[in-house]
């Protein structure tokens, strides 16, 4: 079970930025609470933000963390419905940024 109150916070983070995605520290927790209750809205924007921060220079000498965020972007991506508009291009570029390791 999802706590409504963790959810209300994250959209409302959300709303207050002038993003189409939300980045910084907080980006990843929000991403991972909203793809839990709306996977098909808030899934490719959860693999996009994992894509980046395994691209962060920060995790540039921990290959085991980068892998870990690549691998669960890449989940993330195939999770979504076919249908949805923009799997195909983050499950492509979840898996160019995997093999790139």
């Amino acid at each position: 079970m999802v706590n409504q109150d963790a959810v209300l916070r994250a959209r409302m983070l959300l709303m207050s930025t002038d993003r189409r995605v939300l980045r910084g520290p907080n980006a990843l927790g929000v991403y991972r609470l909203l793809t839990a209750v709306e996977p098909e809205v808030y899934g490719s924007k959860l693999a996009y933000v994992l894509v980046e921060a395994a691209g962060s220079p920060a995790l540039r000498d921990l290959p085991q963390a980068r892998t870990a965020l690549l691998d669960e972007a890449v989940a993330v991506a195939r999770a979504l419905d076919e249908r949805n508009p923009f799997r195909a291009k983050m499950l492509t570029r979840a898996l160019a940024a995997r093999q790139t390791l």
